[in-house]
């Protein structure tokens, strides 16, 4: 077993640092991937399986759960919670990690506008995208479910087809969307293209007087994304209801719309509740669609993006830990609910 484990670690170490011996074919490589990594875990959890079934009766029954959780859980630990620890304790080191310096970068970070800027960012779009995009989804699942079957899923594939791109390339798309030309010369922006052919003057989205509009046109990019998702779970939920109590409103005189509020809307809330934080969780860690579009400038920045800034463009390591602990430490509260919801909601089943 243990034989198993090394053989599968240095084989991967190997496509990592040594890809000319598979002659730089990233599809060989990425084959052979496959075959080692799940080759390899099968006869991981086959060898493991022997040495439990080795051991005497009563004993391994009460092993063999923890026996199989075992590697879930030390992954879990090297690649999540060691690098969170360790995160921490760099935040209270200098730029390059070499000496302590206690609070110094909290003081550094706090004291910088630009960190209070990229934060009350990080608020507006956990106050309006999670809202918008949910609200988005439930409308669109809810309106779905009236049309004919053929309609519904042409309807709901088209919505959900955003999530199919990545996060970059959806940044790259309303990139084009929102460019902007000089007045006089072709626009090659769709919405200034528009503006232009009625007679208007060509506007730069990401360059407004007032401010925060710019970090609101970059937040439809994300509620574009995650529309589909929150659609997909939503109008699952909303079939789960069972048609029973609904024909019960509709025979009491209920409207449609009572019906939903007064019937569907309580028993969908769970998904509801689990798909908005799902939202939120995202919306705090909002990178890609930043860095790609305006890397922060125009008083769009966010937390996760001063992080990148801090570390890789003035290699202030310190600095940038302590940006990530901020971020965890806002993250933490919301996953603490989540967990507790759910638990709430096995409860009462």
């Amino acid at each position: 077993m243990v034989v198993t484990a090394w053989l599968t670690g240095n084989a991967f170490l190997a496509f990592a640092y040594f890809p000319h011996w598979f002659l730089n074919s990233a599809i060989l490589i990425g084959l052979l991937g496959l075959v080692v990594g799940i080759g390899g875990s099968i006869l991981f959890f086959y060898f493991l399986n022997l040495c439990i079934e080795g051991l005497p009766s009563r004993f391994s029954e009460g092993v063999i759960p923890y026996a199989f959780l075992l590697p879930g859980f030390a992954l879990i630990a090297l690649l999540l919670l060691y690098p969170a620890v360790q995160t921490v304790v760099y935040s209270f080191a200098n730029a390059d990690s070499t000496a302590w310096v206690g609070l110094d970068n909290y003081r550094a970070i706090f004291a910088d506008p630009g960190f209070w800027s990229a934060l009350l960012n990080n608020l507006l779009w956990i106050l309006i995208v999670p809202l918008v995009t949910v609200s988005f989804g439930l409308l669109v699942a809810v309106l779905a479910d009236k049309l004919s079957p053929a309609g519904e899923k042409a309807t709901k594939s088209l919505v959900f087809l955003p999530m199919a791109i990545s996060f970059v390339g959806a940044a790259t798309i309303w990139g084009l969307v929102y460019a902007y030309s000089a007045p006089g010369s072709a626009q090659t922006g769709l919405l200034n293209a528009v503006i232009t052919s009625l007679g208007g003057e060509p506007v730069n989205w990401y360059l407004l007087d007032t401010a925060r509009l710019n970090s609101l046109f970059l937040m439809v990019i994300l509620i574009w994304l995650q529309t589909g998702f929150a659609m997909v779970l939503l109008s699952s939920a909303i079939k789960g209801v069972p048609e029973d109590t609904i024909e019960a409103g509709r025979m009491d005189g209920a409207s449609e719309a009572r019906i939903f509020w007064r019937i569907i809307f309580p028993q969908v809330r769970p998904t509801l509740l689990a798909v908005f934080i799902t939202v939120l969780i995202l919306v705090l860690k909002v990178f890609d669609v930043i860095y790609v579009t305006t890397n922060g400038a125009y008083s769009t920045d966010v937390i996760a993006n001063l992080f990148f800034r801090k570390l890789f463009v003035e290699s202030q390591a310190g600095q940038a830990s302590a940006v990530v602990v901020v971020l965890l430490v806002l993250v933490l509260p919301i996953l603490w609910y989540q967990v507790r919801s759910f638990r709430q909601q096995e409860a009462n089943r």
